[in-house]
């Protein structure tokens, strides 16, 4: 299981699980629905499971370009603690796992359960074909406050689609950033991102406009229902760290990317679903 965990790097999960929690507890304060401990539970599963069917397809498909990478090399494929097989094995038990469970939520997730798979398995092989690689990506993590809110409702709304919206874009323009440091090996093998269309300096700008756009979409919001001072706070959390993550990374210094990436983008999402979560608790 450690291995495993090691493949999917589960603690990753920060990044979109707070905002699944957000869409969840959306759709309990705008809709009046009761909670329930089972469809929490069920919500949390599909986020697992989808997280891990669709990172361990990455590195499925991505082992014979990992073993290339110095970078990449030590990860787990290529190093030979998980055998290729096995992590294909490991993806298809997760897409089964993560249907079954939409099943136990209602139809209409059930129903959109195969497209949600696709969008994040397809990911894996947009670098081969597009620089627009890191939307899709944002596209993939973006689909949890939405899933989340149908999980409850079986019905869609436009707030949590800006929430969505909002972590496509932050997502989007944060694997920029991590790409910068694959810019020169991607270009030397025809592999495609921002950093080898537009150079660390235009991607460094693509990633700042993407996340000028993340913080307006978790601003709309605040037009379509009640928010208190937490919600405000929240926002001035997540702006703050969005502008701190492109002031410790620039065209000469990326010493920091991974900084930048793991930590400071993990704090933003953790902090902001708690002053949400707290704004809840205080309107009630």
């Amino acid at each position: 299981m450690k291995k495993y965990m090691s493949l999917v790097l589960f603690a990753h999960s920060v990044f979109a699980l707070p905002f699944a929690l957000i869409g969840f507890f959306l759709a309990l304060q705008t809709t009046g629905a009761p909670f329930e401990w089972q469809k929490l539970g069920l919500m949390l599963v599909c986020m697992v499971t989808a997280r891990n069917a669709a990172m361990a397809f990455n590195r499925y498909l991505d082992r014979d370009i990992d073993a290339l990478n110095p970078r990449t090399v030590v990860r787990d494929i290529p190093a030979g603690r998980i055998s290729a097989k096995k992590a294909l094995v490991f993806t298809l038990v997760n897409c089964a796992l993560f249907m079954l469970s939409t099943y136990f939520i209602n139809s209409l997730c059930f129903y959109l359960s195969p497209i949600a798979l696709f969008v994040v398995l397809f990911y894996s092989y947009t670098k081969r074909i597009t620089a627009l690689c890191h939307l899709v990506l944002g596209v993939g993590l973006g689909l949890a406050p939405i899933g989340a809110y149908l999980v409850v409702t079986n019905a869609f709304n436009i707030i949590p689609i800006f929430y969505g919206l909002a972590v496509m874009c932050w997502a989007g323009g944060f694997d920029i950033i991590y790409a910068l440091q694959d810019e020169e090996f991607d270009r030397k093998h025809g592999l495609n991102s921002i950093p080898v269309l537009f150079g660390t300096k235009g991607a460094l700008h693509i990633s700042e406009l993407l996340h000028v756009c993340s913080f307006i979409f978790v601003c709309l919001p605040m037009f379509y229902m009640p928010v208190s001072w937490f919600y405000y706070l929240g926002l001035l959390f997540y702006g703050s760290l969005l502008v701190y993550q492109h002031r410790i990374v620039s065209p000469t210094d990326l010493s920091k990317v991974d900084r930048a990436f793991m930590t400071t983008n993990g704090i933003a999402s953790v902090i902001f679903a708690a002053f949400y979560l707290l704004d809840i608790l205080f309107l009630v």
